[in-house]
């Protein structure tokens, strides 16, 4: 068993992911003196990062039920090469509460929360009550599961008032949710999310909230050892979304109450504690007139952590990794300052309009570079995008020392940026930053879509 040193962080670290956030994880461990083994699938053997990792193990085919989901495989490879701990990034098993249990029962160290909290905040229903235990506001719904009855749940419907958001309880990245704005409707729209959740999570547990019309979604990064002292590393703004995919983030957030944003980041602190949490971790919210409902908690690193690093200085993988150590969190609230602004745009390998992915070999790569732009990205000239997984390929990230100044460096940036041989989602994100709305901000989170409806009819 691996034992949790104050002093000494980690000989060797196995990344189980893939993509730029392998690379990031890489990075991290390299520049703390840490070994890195990274596990790949057939389709991953070219990527960058296999080749700069210490030692990489083959863990199967392309398709991710084969290879990055594949627990015996990610345990075996940490085995054979003496790996103390296993960074599971995001996407994949980050959040899967019996792959930690299973790399802590392997004698490993998970660099993530600890088995059970993972699995309380991961069902939405046991997340919801202990954040009401924890006094942090959630929106207003059913009291736990919904039930079989469905007189039942036509009078909880009825008491919450419609519209309504019907959710599963083990859903995430946007999929098991539906709408409903009639009684008519209900009852349908619940036995088929019902039967959606069962097959995408073996869980057919529901649940209902009031359905807010013009919602912002802000979340909070949280950072908190094994001591219970907690840090937040304040607040992003990631409203620009389509299908409930984030396109665009950016910290701070701009034009939110203040005195509301003080009130929800203590609330989330204390939350931290009550529930012992342990790592790096994300409290995501909907913001409604000055007020903030509690949504879920993402208990990883988050793809948009780069903005928060930007503008506090705080490296978020590495503090992962020293606190996963048993090491003290190595600042105060007090000690956390934020300066500036930064702004983070996905690229995706996808048509811009129709979203259709786009695969294939990059055939021309020109990375932006300048004052305040850092592209976190696992490509290169030649690379093979496979068409298995996600269709990011990078992140670029500007920062200003205002929101404005962030905005010109980031619209400079995707001029500079050359993608060949594929389609991307840069012509996107050029029209984003030209757009009225957005550079006011506190565009809601249904803006995109709105403004994509639109756009479809005008052509």
């Amino acid at each position: 068993m691996v034992s949790r040193n104050s002093d000494k962080l980690f000989d060797k670290v196995l990344i189980a992911n893939r993509g730029e956030i392998a690379l990031r994880i890489q990075r991290a461990c390299r520049e703390l003196g840490i070994k890195t083994v990274v596990v790949h699938s057939e389709a991953d053997r070219d990527a960058k990062y296999v080749a700069l990792a210490d030692e990489s193990v083959c863990i199967g085919p392309p398709p991710s039920a084969q290879s990055y989901l594949n627990i015996p495989a990610i345990i075996a490879a940490a085995e054979v090469t003496d790996s103390q701990a296993i960074h599971p990034g995001y996407g994949f098993l980050s959040e899967n509460a019996d792959f930690a249990e299973k790399v802590e029962r392997s004698g490993f160290v998970f660099i993530g929360p600890r088995p059970e909290t993972i699995r309380l905040m991961g069902d939405k229903v046991s997340a919801k009550v202990a954040m009401t235990k924890a006094s942090v506001p959630c929106v207003p719904g059913s009291e736990g599961a919904l039930p079989d009855d469905p007189k039942e749940i036509v009078r909880i419907a009825r008491s919450v008032g419609y519209p309504v958001i019907v959710k599963a309880a083990g859903g995430g990245g946007g999929r098991g949710m539906r709408v409903v704005h009639t009684e008519a409707a209900l009852l349908p729209a619940v036995a088929l999310t019902r039967a959606e959740a069962q097959a995408a999570f073996g869980n057919s547990t529901l649940y209902m909230e009031r359905f807010l019309g013009n919602p912002r979604h802000i979340e909070i990064q949280v950072l908190a050892d094994e001591f219970k002292n907690v840090i937040c590393l304040f607040e992003r703004d990631c409203s620009m979304q389509r299908r409930h995919q984030k396109i665009i983030e950016e910290a701070p957030a701009p034009d939110v109450n203040a005195r509301a944003l003080t009130r929800i980041t203590e609330r989330a602190a204390d939350a931290c504690r009550k529930i012992g949490y342990r790592g790096a971790g994300t409290f995501e919210f909907l913001y409604q007139d000055d007020e903030f409902f509690f949504i879920e908690m993402n208990t990883r690193v988050q793809v948009e952590h780069p903005v928060t690093e930007m503008i506090t200085g705080i490296d978020i993988v590495q503090e992962q990794i020293r606190i996963a150590a048993g090491q003290k969190l190595r600042f105060r609230q007090r000690d956390v300052l934020r300066r500036g602004h930064a702004i983070e745009c996905r690229i995706n390998a996808e048509d811009p309009w129709t979203f259709v992915p786009s695969p294939g070999r990059i055939t021309a790569w020109h990375a932006p570079g300048g004052p305040g732009i850092r592209v976190d990205s696992h490509v290169y000239q030649n690379y093979f995008v496979p068409p298995n997984y996600d269709s990011m390929i990078g992140k670029v990230i500007a920062y200003g020392e205002t929101r404005e100044q962030a905005m010109a460096r980031m619209r400079v940036a995707l001029s500079e940026m050359v993608v060949g041989g594929i389609r991307t989602n840069i012509p996107l994100h050029q029209e984003l930053l030209l757009d009225e709305k957005f550079l006011r901000g506190g565009t809601s989170i249904h803006y995109l879509e709105e403004r994509l409806a639109k756009r479809k009819q005008a052509a």
